[in-house]
């Protein structure tokens, strides 16, 4: 007798699930969360790793097909060992190839442009639109550092004093800058699947000049325009 209800139950529940999307469709206002995986591209894939995106969305339909959608996004980017010669003193020569590497996210606001297909099970749809960028990043070196001896028994640790790696944080930086994005899905029902292209256009690296009293001025070539390209895919529910 149990098996047989949860067999109604179920039958019931795959009845109203076509009901469910089309009553979806019809909806003016719809809010969406998703998930899923960010890859930098082109020049950004050689100083930052892959990384993960959480998003939260909301689309307002004009007419059937047509829709607006203001979307928040963050982005946590995986980092990349960079070697960088480095020297004990100012006026050193060739120097030691140190570790060096830089963890950054992203968060973003866009408002998109949605077209979607109006009916149906499967509704592919198209999206484009623009948005601001914050992009925060920290630079740090691998280092060692004298830690003196200490007890905590709510950390269970005792500890009695040594000489421990450590990381030095050399630079932190901020850039907020306007981009655009593109892309499309499929809408299954409540479920949506995504890949959306982003691309910055990020500040000017300007060249600059070492003024190290101990060595000859020489000039240190900047890295141009740090514009950013991000291939994002998202998976969730809408609803």
């Amino acid at each position: 007798m149990r098996y047989r209800m949860v067999f109604v139950l179920l039958v019931g529940v795959l009845a109203v699930l076509p009901m469910k999307a089309q009553a979806q469709g019809d909806k003016k206002v719809n809010v969406s969360l998703g998930g899923g995986f960010t890859m930098p591209n082109s020049e950004v894939r050689d100083h930052l790793g892959n990384g993960y995106n959480f998003n939260f969305g909301v689309d307002v339909a004009v007419t059937p097909v047509l829709s607006i959608e203001g979307l928040y996004s963050f982005n946590g980017l995986g980092s990349k060992v960079i070697k960088v010669p480095v020297s004990p003193t100012p006026v050193g020569s060739g120097g030691v190839p140190t570790d060096f590497s830089a963890d950054m996210n992203m968060q973003l606001g866009t408002v998109n442009l949605v077209f979607a297909k109006p009916e149906g099970q499967v509704r592919p749809y198209g999206l484009v639109g623009m948005g601001v960028y914050y992009r925060p990043i920290k630079v740090t070196t691998p280092g060692v550092g004298y830690v003196p001896g200490y007890c905590d028994p709510w950390w269970y640790v005792c500890y009695p004093g040594g000489w421990v790696e450590t990381t030095k944080i050399i630079g932190s930086r901020s850039s907020t800058d306007f981009g655009m994005d593109f892309g499309g899905g499929l809408r299954f029902g409540s479920i949506y699947a995504e890949l959306r292209y982003h691309y910055i256009w990020g500040p000017t690296v300007e060249q600059k000049t070492s003024i190290n009293p101990l060595a000859s001025s020489a000039t240190i070539p900047g890295d141009g325009k740090a514009n950013g390209q991000f291939l994002v895919t998202t998976f969730g529910v809408r609803f």
